[in-house]
């Protein structure tokens, strides 16, 4: 066989050994990169299980049922669920207009105007309690009189801030976004961090107020005192606060107060 056979036939042995080599190299590389896509796929899936996990506990413990129960303050309503309790008014019988009435605490006679407009639901459950009686004979348990706040709270269930807990309802209407509550500002008192707790009890503010909101908001203002003010203050709150109360500032009014007559229209 002649020299340049052999050469021929040794470079296409060459060829076939390259191309060989090549294949192998490539079938190589591309498990290299299968097995790289494997993982980066496996390391995904991995990482929205952990993510879904933890979206569940977290809706479990916020909003399902394990969310914490709302603990009530001493001298508000309460209900820890974002809903309704008992036979709360409709909002429509506010019939979004301004309606006029008088409230008298003791023999200080107060006249007032409600906004049906401004907190259709907070006024109509006002207005409801008028209508039915259920404010004559409660009392003012509650008087706060300090630099930044000075109200009388009234309307609860036993004289001593109890609520009714059959008769709650929400949500928070026409708060001020500034926190300031104005001279003659009548507000429905609520329980700490819930907007739902709304019940019976308001406060009527005598000197403005700064009431600062919590995680629920403010407080739903339903209304004014237009009138009489000045005789509250001097025949009432200028009484001063009951040693029996919670502090200097803040406690049952030592001139007894009930409420004994309230009409609207």
């Amino acid at each position: 066989m002649s020299p340049s056979k052999n050469q021929e036939r040794e470079a296409r042995e060459g060829r076939d050994r390259l191309k060989r080599y090549n294949a192998r190299q490539n079938v190589h590389s591309s498990q290299i990169a299968r097995r790289r896509r494997d993982n980066i796929v496996s390391g995904i899936a991995v990482l929205v299980i952990v993510v879904l996990a933890s979206v569940t506990q977290v809706l479990f413990f916020t909003a399902g049922p394990g969310m914490p129960v709302a603990s009530p303050s001493a001298t508000a309503g309460s209900s820890a669920a974002a809903a309704n309790v008992g036979a709360i008014p409709a909002p429509a019988t506010s019939e979004s207009r301004t309606w006029t009435g008088k409230l008298s605490l003791n023999d200080v006679q107060l006249s007032i105007a409600i906004d049906g407009a401004a907190a259709p639901q907070g006024a109509a459950a006002f207005i409801g309690d008028v209508a039915s009686g259920y404010l004559l004979g409660k009392t003012c348990h509650r008087l706060v009189v300090s630099p930044t706040a000075g109200l009388i709270q009234c309307g609860s269930t036993d004289g001593a801030g109890g609520s009714d807990p059959t008769y709650s309802f929400g949500p928070i209407e026409n708060s001020p976004a500034n926190g300031i509550y104005p001279a003659g500002t009548i507000a429905l008192a609520r329980s700490a961090g819930n907007g739902f707790s709304q019940g019976h009890q308001f406060f009527i503010v005598f000197s403005d107020a700064q009431l600062p909101a919590d995680e629920a908001g403010g407080y739903t203002v339903i209304g004014h005192v237009t009138g009489g003010l000045d005789q509250l203050k001097a025949n009432i709150v200028a009484a001063g606060i009951s040693n029996g109360g919670s502090s200097a500032s803040d406690g049952p009014p030592v001139k007894a107060t009930t409420i004994t007559n309230a009409s609207i229209r």
